[in-house]
Order: structure tokens, then sequence, then C-alpha cells
């Protein structure tokens, strides 16, 4: 098996990190770009293989489309082939083919695409036969299982030929990528009109307009530098993040807040922000709806500092790579840690009672996941840690592995 060994920071640090580019922008000014006829100019499109993924698959001219495992990939090209008149098998990983997908297919079946499942009902692998005739301009969707079934529609909304209104039911999920969607929308010459409140989006026909567009760094890949900042042992440690807005788009630039209650501050320069060490608080309670992919991160960070946490808003987690919750309960449990469900799918207790100085032989398992890979890494500020298949981290920030080597001695054993 392949792993990579971390061994215990032993020096202070003060250094400068260009993060990975967000891949979550990148993939959404890919699918504006090619719905406004490929003729804009996309500036630092992210490394991450989802985003190389989608950029393959957009220039692809064969029958069938293989996303691999990317989930994002997998969602808006179901719904671009189809409002493009295209006629496409998606596929995937085994683990992409159980991550549902009924809601978006059933939703573009009503507004008139032919989809078909090819093997389970509400899962991939599909074909798509194209949308000749739009039947419905309004459509009805649940807005609480994935903002990118939402965000995946209202991109191709613009180019059918009525238009389209979706009403959104129950809770609002992960609601900042949906507003990342619509602003990159506009930056492309769309406008959205959206009432959070009767949780109604509408889109009228319009053009898509060719643009300059600039992606920002990732705030997601930015998690773990701050959680590195918090676990760290010396109090001059410095890490400025380059590339990263104040005013962001993306959803996770909530950890700014969220760390600041475990022990990093962040003050924003010109290039980017600037973390440095702060007293923690001995307790947190934070609803992720609007940013799962964090909750790995700050579960490791409270545990290994040992502050209790209250966890919400992590439904998703079931579903993504891997079964997130799952995943962390077993690995938490490697360093004194445990995730409690309280209230069924809707709260869990995160608790600890610190990292154990000089603990030793922690391996820690990845599940085919890149979040469970980097979440983990940051123990390496108290201790040796194994991180096995640390490939997996290619989905997000490839050169995460070559950036930890400035605060931490790597071995990669043949």
């Amino acid at each position: 098996m392949e792993k990579v060994i971390l061994y215990k920071n032993s020096q202070v640090f003060d250094v400068k990190i260009q993060l990975a580019s967000s891949k979550s922008e990148s993939n959404r000014a890919l699918i504006l770009n090619a719905l406004s006829g490929f003729k804009g100019d996309l500036q630092n499109l992210s490394s991450a293989r989802d985003t190389q993924t989608m950029i393959r698959l957009l220039q692809s001219t064969e029958p069938v489309a293989d996303v691999i495992d990317a989930g994002t990939t997998m969602r808006f090209l179901t719904a671009y082939f189809a409002a493009t008149n295209q006629r496409k098998s998606m596929t995937g990983t085994a683990r992409m083919c159980e991550r549902p997908i009924g809601i978006l297919v059933e939703a573009l079946k009503s507004i008139g695409a032919e989809i078909d499942y090819r093997q389970k009902e509400g899962y991939p692998p599909l074909q798509i036969n194209g949308l000749s005739e739009q039947k419905n301009n309004e459509i009805t969707i649940r807005g609480d299982v994935s903002s990118q079934y939402i965000s995946a529609l209202v991109m191709i909304a613009p180019t059918l030929p009525k238009g389209l209104t979706i009403h959104l039911t129950g809770d609002l999920g992960s609601i900042p990528y949906i507003k990342m969607t619509l602003a990159q929308m506009k930056a492309f010459g769309v406008e959205v009109e959206a009432d959070w409140n009767k949780k109604l989006i509408s889109v009228a026909p319009q053009d898509y307009a060719p643009t300059r567009y600039q992606v920002e760094s990732d705030w997601s890949g930015a998690s773990y530098w701050y959680s590195i900042v918090a676990l760290a042992t010396f109090e001059d440690t410095k890490v400025e993040l380059l590339g990263l807005k104040e005013n962001s788009l993306q959803g996770d630039s909530a950890i700014v807040e969220i760390m600041a209650q475990l022990g990093v501050k962040s003050t924003f320069t010109k290039d980017g922000v600037l973390l440095t060490k702060i007293p923690s608080q001995q307790k947190l309670a934070w609803d992720f709806t609007n940013c799962p992919d964090l909750a790995q991160t700050v579960a490791v960070t409270c545990v290994a500092k040992g502050i209790e946490a209250t966890f919400t808003g992590i439904e998703s987690l079931k579903i993504k790579e891997t079964d997130r919750i799952t995943a962390l309960q077993n690995e938490l449990k490697k360093f004194g840690g445990s995730m409690t469900e309280i209230v069924t799918n809707t709260e869990y207790k995160v608790s600890g009672s610190g990292f154990i100085s000089g603990s030793s032989d922690i391996t820690i398992a990845t599940y085919d996941d890149h979040r469970m890979a980097m979440a983990f890494a940051p123990l390496a500020m108290l201790a040796d840690v194994t991180i096995e298949e640390p490939h997996v981290v290619v989905k997000s920030y490839p050169s995460f592995w070559d950036d930890i080597k400035k605060v931490v001695s790597i071995e990669q054993p043949a």
C-alpha cells in the first residue's frame, strides 16, 4: 500500500504558500465558457484532477464521458450535455455510481431532456439523448440535498428557449455555492433573479457573453493550513496563503470565522491572508450547511486541541467521496477522539481530551477521499503521522504534499 510518513514539526516556521486554484470556481467557469461558445479567456484554472477531467470531457467527441470520481463534473456535465442536445453515456468509478443523481435527472427530464438510467434507478451510469424540445419552464426541486443540482440547472437555464424558474423546497443547503454560480453567471453577462425568502430562482432566456475570468485560490485548500497553524506548538508560527480574497465567492471562506475560535487570526494582505496564532476557545458550535467540506478539518482540529464541538448541517457528508461521517468516526478514535450522533442525521458531538504528546504509530486511512488525507495531515504538528494512499489529493490539491514539505519532513517509503 502506498503511504507517506509526516515527521513531527520541530521548529518554528514562517512560510508563504501559493494555494491551488478553486476547483469550484474553475468547474463553473468551464461550463459557462462552454455555453459562451468556448470563446472566453479563463485564467488560473485549477490543476485538480476534477477540473482537468472537466476540461477533457468538454473537449471530447467520444460517446462515453467517464468522470472518474468527480461528482461536480458528473452533475454539471449531465445538465450541460442535455441542454446542448448531445448524446452521451455518463459513467464513473464504482463509488461515483453509488452517489445519487436522481433529483437532477428527474428535473432535467421534466424540462424535456431524454435521459435513461443504465443500471440502478436514480444513479449513474446514465444515457443522455439530448433535449430537443422544452416541455416546462418551471420546476420544483429540493434545496437540502446538493447545491450542485441547483447550480447545474441554473447555468443551463438562460440557454433554454423559455428560460427557467426553479422553486426550491425544504431547507436550503450550501447557499454560498449557489450564489457563487450566480455571480459567475453575471460575469459572463447573464442576470438571474433570486428570492431566497420565497425560495425562488428565475432565469430569462439570454445569451452568455465570452469574457476574461480570473479564478481565485481555493479556500477549501486553505482550511488545512489554518489547521496546521492552530495545532502548531510554536507561538511565532506564521503562514501567508497567497491568492485569497477577503470578499470571496467561496462558502469555505467561513474557515476564517471558525478558526478565529480555534486559535488562528486572519490578517488580509495585498497578496492573500496571513495566519498567526491566538488563544482558542474551549467550545465550538457550528452549522456546516453552507460549508460541509470544512467539517473534516475542523473535527480533527477540535479533537487534537481538546475542544468540545457540536456539528450540525453535515448530512451531505454521507454521500461524498466516501461516507465521511463513518470515516471520521473511525479515524478520530486513533488519537482519542469521537464523533457521536446526538440527534439523528442532524447533530453530532465531537470530543477528545486533546492530542497526547508523544503518541506514535498513528496511521490514517483515507477511504479514496482527498479531504481525509489533507484533514488529518496537520496532526504532524504534534506527532509522526502516516497517511495511507496519499495520491488521493490530486482530486483537488495536487501540490499538497510538496507544499507541506515546507513545514514538516516527509518520507515516502518505496
